[in-house]
């Protein structure tokens, strides 16, 4: 583990920050304010890839502090002269953040299956002048993903979108690809076995949607979109996951409602 003057001091980013930002970057997320866009599955094409930052930031709860936090975990583990791979980069928000806290001779790997995505990833890195090695690999994880010399391995909001037949052998090479010691930091949202707490959660997270500003409408097309591409785990089957693999301590860092972190040491 690398110590924490290693890692550098993690700068906090406000939530009202990161939405303006992403707004001021990209677009805001209209994507299922039309009544017939929800017919269709959700895709990570370039209309999301538009407008993904603004998205992330009024969907996911405290999602700017789960950035701070996974760059805070990361800056302590991350070693120099080994990988940290970002898996399900996005638009490469994490690795921004993780830039201002890891070690600079830990090169960058993220990999994400959508080309829009990424594109929207090298624009932003660069404009942000991100110097240190780093790749963008376009990938399907459902296929396999090679994880090697890694001290870190992020999978924010990723997992949930890998079918339950492939989670297993994705954390398998991810547990198989990290050096002794590393972690993998995994960000999930999850059901619940009990039905009224599951329901009431539920509740509670389109109350959140509708605070940031989601239409009914809007929250109705998304859920629908979302329906056979989205399967959450419950939070004992995340664990049990990590745990059947060989991770030696998994402990929850974050936890909101249907949101959770959590942290797998190897």
């Amino acid at each position: 583990m690398s110590s924490k003057e290693r890692g550098g001091k993690v700068q906090p980013l406000l939530a009202e920050e990161a939405r303006a930002r992403a707004i001021k970057d990209t677009g805001k997320d209209e994507l299922f304010s039309d009544r017939s866009s929800g017919a269709a599955d959700f895709h990570f094409d370039q209309k999301t890839a538009t407008v993904f930052d603004d998205m992330v930031n009024r969907s996911v709860p405290f999602y700017a502090e789960i950035q701070r936090m996974t760059g805070e975990m990361a800056g302590d583990f991350a070693t120099a002269g080994s990988n940290l791979f970002d898996l399900g980069c996005s638009t490469g928000t994490t690795l921004l953040y993780l830039d201002r806290a890891v070690d600079q001779d830990v090169r960058f790997v993220g990999v994400d299956n959508s080309a829009d995505m990424l594109n929207k990833a090298r624009e932003k890195l660069k404009a942000q002048g991100v110097t240190r090695a780093h790749d963008l690999v376009r990938a399907d994880l459902h296929q396999g993903v090679l994880v090697e010399n890694a001290s870190v391995v992020i999978m924010n909001l990723t997992l949930q979108f890998i079918r339950p037949l492939y989670r297993e052998r994705v954390i398998k090479q991810v547990f198989e690809g990290l050096n002794e010691h590393g972690c993998l930091l995994l960000v999930e949202k999850q059901t619940l076995s009990d039905s009224l707490l599951n329901r009431l959660f539920i509740r509670y997270y389109y109350d959140m949607k509708r605070r940031n500003g989601y239409s009914e409408v809007e929250i109705a097309q998304k859920r629908e979109a979302l329906e056979n591409v989205l399967i959450p785990y419950r939070p004992e089957e995340n664990r049990e996951l990590l745990r059947s693999v060989g991770f030696r301590y998994v402990e929850e860092f974050f936890r909101w409602y249907n949101f959770a972190g959590l942290i797998a040491v190897k």
